[in-house]
C-alpha cells in the first residue's frame, strides 16, 4: 500500500470508521514487512486501539501475523491442545497466574501449548518468570514441540525471532503501550490449539475475542474479564477480588455468565494481595511457593480458580468448583512442582543449565522434598 493511502486509512480510524478485513490484512502486512515509516506504523496501531477494533480488523491482523511472521510446527499429539493467556494491558501488575495455572493444569493431564511474551504493560511477563526459573525461553519451535509432546507443556516465546522471525520481536521490543498485537499476535501460535482460556483487559472486548477465536478455528473456549471490587478497572484473568464476566463458547453456542469468588468457595482478597513483588528474586520465590500450595493464600486461590477453569474447558472435571479443588490438590501434593521440573528438564538450554538453576531455587525454599 502506498504511504498516502496508508495515511488516509489512519485518518479514517481517527474518525472512528472501521476497516474491512482485507484492508486490515494489507495494513498489518505493511507493518510486519516494514513497508511504512515507523511514524505511520505507530500512528496506525494507536489509532486502531483508540477506535476499538472490530472482529474483521482483529482477524485481518491475526491472519497477517500468522501467515507472514509465524513459524509453524506439528506436534503429532493425540489429545486436544489447550492454551491459556491474557491480553495484558490491564495495568494491575498481578502475580503471573496464567503461567502458574498452566503448570497446575498440565500436572493433571491437560496438554498446554503456551504462547507468551515478556512484560510490556506489567512487571513480570510469562517469558520473564520462566526464564528466571531456568526454562530456555529462546528455544527453537521444534524443541518446544518436543517439550509439549514429552512434558505435556511448552512455551513459544512470542517475542523471539525463532518463533516470529520477521517483525514481532522488532515491533514489540520498542513498544510500551498496549495495541492490537496484545489481542491478535497472542493468538498467532506456531500450533493453533483446539481449546483455550483467554483473559481480556476490558469487558467491552469479551465478545469480540470469543468471535475472533471461533473464526480462527478454536473448538471451545472461555473468555473472561475479572473485576476488582471498588476499583473502576479489571484484570485479564478470573478474579479473586470481585466479579468476573465470562463468555463460554463452542462451535455452535455462546453462553454468557458471571462468577464470584464465593462460587469457588474462596474469600475475596485485596488487589494488593495478588500484585507482583518489586523484584524478580522475590517474585520467583513466591511463584514456587504458590505452586507448592504454600505462602500467599490469595495467590494460591488465584491460581486454583484459573487452573480450575482450564480443567473445566479441557473436560477434566464437571464444574468450575471441582476444577478449583483438583488444582488445589495438585499444588499441595507436589504434582505441580514436579511438572515444572519435568518441563524445565526438557525445554532446557543446550548446556542443561536451567534444571540446575531450578533445583537450587527449590532447595533454598525447602521444596526439594516434593521431588
Amino acid at each position: 500500500m502506498d504511504p498516502r493511502s496508508f495515511g488516509r486509512h489512519i485518518m479514517s480510524l481517527i474518525e472512528k470508521k472501521d476497516l474491512d478485513e482485507k484492508t486490515s490484512y494489507e495494513m498489518f502486512s505493511d507493518v510486519l514487512l516494514n513497508r511504512q515509516s515507523e511514524v505511520q506504523q505507530g500512528a496506525f496501531l494507536a489509532a486502531l486501539v483508540a477506535k476499538g477494533e472490530t472482529v474483521d480488523e482483529l482477524y485481518g491482523a491475526w491472519k497477517a501475523i500468522y501467515e507472514l511472521d509465524t513459524i509453524k510446527v506439528q506436534t503429532s499429539l493425540p489429545g486436544p491442545l489447550v492454551e491459556n493467556s491474557g491480553t495484558g494491558m490491564d495495568n494491575l501488575y498481578t502475580f503471573n497466574v496464567s503461567t502458574a495455572s498452566a503448570i497446575v493444569a498440565s500436572s493433571l493431564g491437560v496438554i498446554m501449548v503456551r504462547h507468551g511474551a515478556r512484560a510490556l504493560t506489567s512487571k513480570c511477563g510469562t517469558v520473564d518468570i520462566l526464564e528466571a526459573l531456568g526454562l530456555d525461553v529462546e528455544a527453537p519451535v521444534e524443541k518446544v514441540a518436543e517439550s509439549v509432546k514429552e512434558a505435556g507443556i511448552g512455551l513459544f516465546n512470542g517475542m523471539s525471532a525463532k518463533v516470529h522471525p520477521g517483525a514481532l520481536a522488532r515491533i514489540l521490543s520498542k513498544m510500551y503501550f498496549g495495541s492490537t498485537f496484545n489481542i491478535s499476535a497472542s493468538l498467532a501460535s506456531p500450533v493453533i490449539p483446539q481449546l483455550a482460556i483467554r483473559g481480556v483487559y476490558s469487558s467491552r472486548i469479551i465478545e469480540k475475542m470469543a468471535n475472533l477465536m471461533k473464526r480462527i478455528g478454536y473448538e471451545k473456549g472461555m473468555v473472561a474479564h475479572g473485576e476488582v471490587e471498588g476499583l473502576n478497572k479489571g484484570m485479564d484473568e478470573i478474579s479473586p477480588c470481585g466479579k468476573t464476566k465470562v463468555i463460554e463458547f463452542s462451535r455452535d453456542k455462546m453462553t454468557r455468565y458471571e462468577l464470584e469468588p464465593e462460587d469457588f468457595g474462596i474469600p475475596r482478597c485485596k488487589l494488593s494481595d495478588i500484585q507482583s513483588k518489586e523484584n524478580m528474586e522475590e517474585e520467583v520465590k513466591r511463584f514456587l511457593l504458590v505452586l507448592a500450595g504454600k505462602g500467599s493464600e490469595a495467590c494460591v486461590n488465584f491460581t486454583a480458580i484459573n487452573a480450575g477453569a482450564i480443567l473445566y474447558i479441557a473436560e477434566k472435571c464437571g464444574t468450575l468448583l471441582q476444577g478449583k479443588e483438583m488444582a488445589q490438590e495438585a499444588m499441595v501434593s507436589g504434582r505441580a512442582i514436579k511438572k515444572l521440573v519435568q518441563w524445565v528438564s526438557i525445554q532446557d538450554h543446550p548446556e542443561k543449565k536451567g534444571l540446575n538453576v531450578l533445583l537450587k531455587l527449590l532447595e533454598d525454599l525447602g521444596l526439594k522434598n516434593f521431588l
